[in-house]
């Protein structure tokens, strides 16, 4: 990856690979949840795709998940340790430990009504203006510790990481939880000046091990 010519820090915030969930759980912060085999080989290419870039820091959600997916990456990268970051993790959810079931039909429950009152917030969740919030001085703090010109890999999770690149383009944080631009093993890059995110770019470099479902529909936990 080019550096960039003024140097700007870049803190790319990927996300982790498929998660072994044969149920279907909302899994969230839940803990047990690693990857896949098919999500262990997506991190073994991402490890692949980092080996040559001169990353300069490490940042990773303290998630299974997410350590796992980052683990192939930081033993290319054994000069850098890996600092741990709450801020990263994954969005609370009210629905936390269910299962939804066909075109998720949990939320046709009446006793679910209540979480889904205001969508805008949401409140069946953490607000997105919290997620972003936490996400920016993550982000923010990244590309400090990466140093002038440097580049931080950050592993986060498919809600956070939308909302940040949406607050990276001054967007509504309101969406279709279907439309996120935020596949599996994707890499949002955030162009980091003088403390200030003023750039985002977007890449797929596991496209080709995309579950077909995962391309274009969503899928239960992120």
């Amino acid at each position: 990856m080019v550096m960039d010519v003024d140097n700007a820090s870049i803190v790319h915030v990927m996300r982790h690979g498929q998660v072994e969930n044969p149920t279907g759980v909302l899994y969230g912060r839940l803990p047990g949840f690693g990857l896949s085999a098919l999500g262990r080989e997506m991190a073994e290419r991402m490890g692949q795709y980092w080996a040559e870039v001169p990353l300069t820091h490490l940042r990773c959600s303290p998630l299974q998940r997410a350590q796992e997916t980052m683990a192939p990456t930081a033993a290319r990268h054994a000069d850098l340790t890996i600092t741990p970051d709450e801020r990263v993790i994954e969005a609370e959810n009210r629905f936390e430990g269910m299962i939804f079931g066909r075109d998720n039909a949990a939320l046709r429950d009446p006793r679910m009504f209540w979480h889904m009152r205001n969508p805008l917030r949401p409140s069946w969740g953490e607000p997105y203006a919290d997620i972003a919030a936490r996400m920016r001085a993550a982000i923010t703090d990244a590309a400090e510790a990466a140093g002038p010109g440097g580049q931080a890999l950050v592993v986060s999770h498919q809600l956070p990481i939308w909302i940040s690149h949406l607050a990276a383009l001054g967007r509504s944080f309101v969406h279709d939880p279907r439309r996120r631009r935020c596949t599996l093993c994707s890499v949002t890059s955030f162009t980091v000046r003088s403390g200030r995110i003023t750039g985002v770019s977007y890449a797929e470099p596991v496209a080709d091990l995309l579950p077909s479902t995962s391309k274009r529909k969503f899928k239960v936990g992120t």
